[in-house]
């Protein structure tokens, strides 16, 4: 393997080239949404300038745009490691699709079902689930957390699954602890009681390699503007079962998968930009193993290999150095030894001072960063930390060292203040 190309990757986003509070700007606002590389911004502009046009017809241009979606819908195949690429269904976000599949799955519900949620959850993966539930007449129950930790409580887990359950929702990763969650585990437990998962791996996308196969869900979303895309959301989901849920579309609406789902007119520049994204991905895992031949899912098997090693480094470094100012608290696992169970997102709070006045004063020095509750209201309600929530930093693989050292010295002295 050759080493880390993070010069290469940090000349690809020319965004971090921006100078703010007279330093480069510090972005650790990836779980919010990432920076974009010059080839995710070309592609989306090349298919404005060069291929617009609506689709279905034999003109040069909507024939180009038929091809563009199709080789898009393949890259997120590759992404998701789905063997199927018409499982695959673009949309608006993340939260508008879970709405629609929400919608569509209640239809096939009633009395005496039961839709089982977790409080670890973003709101995108608990509120669409709560309105099908009342839509149906099911009920809905919701996995407790540990809040030593923040991980699902596991006898929780098995007391709310059971056979009455219809559904079960869960986060691959939390958006504010960082918890990674053992999907497949949970997957298992609910497909004993015949129940299906519906996983938001909006949080992992940018950080882990996603396998469905080995997740075991039946639905996965996530969103492309989270891993170095445009603004998109994709919903996957088996095409034996997608194929016949009664989705609300026009009459005119094709029935074909995947566009059954994809109602009006999608975005195709963010189509184009999505497989861009994708492909930068690929690109780092050739870059990383040294190998150009390698297919585009191998070639991201190699990037998230990477990716995790040098994000882990970052993480455990952050975690140290936070974990040694007084009065801090880190919200997630903070045990080196079980560095694997979290994403390197780090949310903390201080008795002293708000989250969001930390959030302000590490702007204006030109550090990004986002406090609050970032949509994961079941979990700051539950460890009582309404209404500020909690000072959130987290790290993208174009993060470096230099970057991380910079942070905590910074939040030392603001803290020391």
């Amino acid at each position: 393997m050759r080493k880390y190309p993070i010069d290469a990757i940090r000349e690809a986003f020319p965004g971090l080239k921006r100078s703010t509070g007279g330093r480069n700007a510090i972005f650790f606002d990836g779980p919010g949404g990432s920076q974009v590389p010059n080839s995710v911004a070309k592609a989306v502009s090349n298919y404005l300038i060069h291929h617009n046009a609506n689709t279905g017809m034999s003109f040069e241009t909507s024939l180009e745009t038929d091809r563009i979606i199709s080789e898009s819908l393949q890259a997120c195949s590759d992404l998701l490691g789905a063997s199927n690429p018409n499982e695959i269904i673009f949309g608006q976000n993340m939260t508008s699709l879970n709405i629609q599949l929400a919608s569509a799955l209640s239809r096939t519900w009633g009395v005496g079902d039961e839709v089982v949620v977790t409080r670890l959850d973003h709101d995108g993966n608990v509120r669409p689930w709560a309105l099908a539930a009342e839509w149906s007449g099911a009920t809905l129950r919701k996995i407790d957390v540990d809040p030593k930790d923040c991980t699902l409580d596991m006898e929780s887990v098995l007391e709310n699954i059971t056979e009455n359950t219809v559904l079960v929702a869960l986060g691959a990763a939390s958006n504010l602890s960082g918890t990674i969650n053992d999907v497949r585990k949970i997957a298992d437990i609910a497909h004993q009681f015949g129940a299906e998962v519906v996983v938001d791996a909006v949080h992992y996308a940018p950080h882990s390699l996603i396998d469905i196969e080995e997740m075991r869900c039946d639905y996965l979303l996530c969103s492309p503007y989270k891993f170095f895309g445009p603004h998109q959301g994709l919903l996957w989901g088996r095409a034996e079962r997608m194929s016949k849920l009664p989705v609300a579309k026009l009459r005119v609406s094709s029935e074909i998968m995947p566009f059954r789902w994809m109602t009006g007119t999608q975005s195709h520049e963010g189509m184009a930009g999505t497989m861009a994204a994708i492909d930068h991905i690929a690109w780092i895992g050739r870059e990383y193993s040294g190998d150009e031949s390698l297919s585009r899912r191998n070639a991201l098997i190699s990037a998230y290999d990477a990716i995790e090693k040098h994000e882990r480094a970052l993480c455990l470094r952050m975690l140290e150095g936070l974990g040694e100012i007084d009065g801090l608290r880190i919200w997630g696992v903070t045990d080196p030894q079980r560095i694997a169970e979290r994403s390197p997102t780090i949310s903390f709070t201080h008795p002293s001072i708000s989250a969001g006045e930390i959030a302000k004063i590490l702007a204006n020095k030109g550090i990004f960063v986002w406090s609050g509750n970032f949509y994961a209201l079941e979990l700051t309600e539950f460890l009582d930390l309404e209404p500020e929530g909690v000072l959130r930093a987290g790290v993208l693989h174009y993060n470096t060292m230099g970057e991380v050292e910079d942070f905590i010295s910074e939040v030392r002295e603001i803290l020391a203040s």
